[in-house]
């Protein structure tokens, strides 16, 4: 059988020298160049099974020459790798037709992988619209760094799509721009994007809030009124904290998801709906799930493409490439851009940021507020950030992530090259758990319901968590 022929085409030598010699030790062959004008003769040639091309050449932008290519050989594979890590390269690459794309720097072995699946690929055969392909530069999420390669990744491949998405994260990750982009590089761009909030809502107003209701539906329904989904027909539907909507709604939800129609609250006429349904969530779905408090079909409905947005401490890299877009985007028409000095910015980077991508927007917007310096030094960032670090240690729902990381770091430390005895997850979580639901119990004089609903868990997993973690209930103060 015959040897597949690749084709490399890169402005860097030591890349190609490098692809050349992991795929030719794996059997293919390999041929390479610079320039994309030699590129595309050997294509019409009829040489090469496969292409690998970056975005930058001596001679030519890879992107615009993928349209070419496809003139000529339609099923020809292309792959896409660059240095320009930007979500619009990714977007550009999936709209532009690449099988896949790849920021450099990237895994060898990974890009094998892809290589060997692409030579079983089939084309759909189908093209996308020009409505597709209008990308803008005026791109809503900041960051280069590999955590966020991999978000861009998956929203290349599956932003033309209707696939239903969930968008995981702490808070202040950026899930909403996440989903807004979803939608403003859609084929649904056009439409409306409607974004409800669950955990803003009141519970018993959310399904009049989604489905909308007619006149007289309830006591003060003086008129009638359209819900979420209606209005955001042909759009976008971003529903966040999905993880708070409560069970008689999700019911509601899943219905719709099912069918595609539904009945507002007091009316018998269908409405037929065609939206795509974001959702995005900080809690863990499958606990809920196990708790009774998440439709476990619901979920597998709602996930079919997970995204995972990374916390900014694992993405220290885009720290300066945030700093200086909040400095830009922060200083009034007229006045005099601010500058950060080396120090700083290194403090800024190596700090934890337990409340993410927002708090570093509210740091640097209030520093340039309140500072009339027009360089931004050490001392200031110092100052700003210990008045944030004493906001946090009164806020336990934003510092205690950044406090249990600190923890652990401590206690791996004291191992020094050794690893933990095993079973260390049941011990952390016993850490936590166990003060988490005595401190409820005393709270609520020890009554198990009243605990349970300010837990978020049912009855009988409280009362399973109180024997396993022997907590004795024997009276109203709770023994520890």
């Amino acid at each position: 059988m015959k040897k597949p022929l690749i084709l490399i085409a890169d402005d860097d030598n030591a890349i190609r020298l490098v692809l050349e010699k992991k795929f030719n030790r794996s059997g293919f062959y390999t041929k390479s160049t610079a320039k994309g004008k030699t590129l595309l003769a050997w294509i019409k040639n009829g040489e090469g099974d496969l292409v690998i091309t970056d975005v930058i050449m001596e001679d030519s932008n890879g992107l615009e020459l993928l349209p070419l290519i496809q003139n000529v050989r339609p099923d020809l594979p292309i792959i896409v790798m660059s240095g320009l890590n930007t979500i619009k390269t990714a977007i550009d690459a999936s709209a532009s037709g690449a099988y896949e794309y790849f920021p450099k720097p990237f895994d060898l072995d990974k890009v094998l992988d892809v290589v060997i699946k692409a030579f079983n690929y089939e084309k759909s055969g189908i093209k996308k619209t020009e409505a597709e392909n209008i990308l803008y530069d005026d791109m809503p999420i900041i960051g280069r760094s590999p955590a966020m390669q991999e978000v861009y990744r998956i929203l290349a491949k599956v932003v033309a799509s209707d696939l239903t998405v969930m968008i995981r994260g702490e808070s202040g990750t950026g899930k909403e721009l996440i989903a807004q982009a979803l939608h403003d590089y859609s084929p649904r761009k056009d439409k409306p994007f409607i974004a409800i909030n669950m955990a803003a809502i009141p519970r018993e107003l959310i399904e009049s809030e989604l489905f909308g209701y007619e006149r007289g539906a309830f006591t003060g329904a003086d008129r009638s009124r359209k819900g979420k989904f209606e209005q955001a027909d042909e759009g976008t539907l971003f529903l966040d904290e999905i993880g708070d909507m409560p069970l008689e709604a999700q019911t509601r939800l899943l219905r719709v998801l099912q069918d595609g129609c539904f009945t507002s609250l007091g009316g018998k006429k269908l409405i037929y709906t065609n939206v795509r349904i974001v959702t995005a969530t900080h809690r863990n779905l499958s606990d809920l799930i196990n708790d009774g408090l998440f439709r476990e079909d619901l979920y597998y409905r709602l996930n079919v493409v997970p995204i995972f947005v990374p916390p900014l401490r694992e993405r220290a890299d885009d720290v300066p490439l945030l700093v200086h877009h909040f400095l830009n985007q922060f200083t009034d028409i007229g006045s005099e851009k601010k500058i950060i000095d080396a120090n700083a910015l290194t403090k800024l980077e190596n700090y934890q940021w337990p409340g993410n991508v927002r708090e570093l927007e509210n740091l640097i917007k209030r520093i340039i507020i309140l500072t009339p310096h027009e360089i931004i030094d050490l001392e200031t960032i110092n100052l700003y950030l210990s008045k944030f670090e004493s906001i946090n240690t009164k806020n336990v729902n934003i510092s205690l992530g950044a406090s249990v990381e600190k923890h652990l770091n401590k206690y791996f430390d004291l191992h020094k090259n050794e690893l933990p005895a095993s079973g260390l997850y049941n011990r952390i979580i016993h850490e936590v758990e166990r003060p988490l639901i005595v401190k409820t119990l005393k709270l609520v004089k020890g009554n198990q319901l009243k605990a349970s609903e300010l837990l978020g868990i049912n009855r009988n997993t409280l009362r399973k968590k109180i024997m396993y973690l022997d907590i004795d209930i024997g009276n109203n103060n709770v023994n520890i």
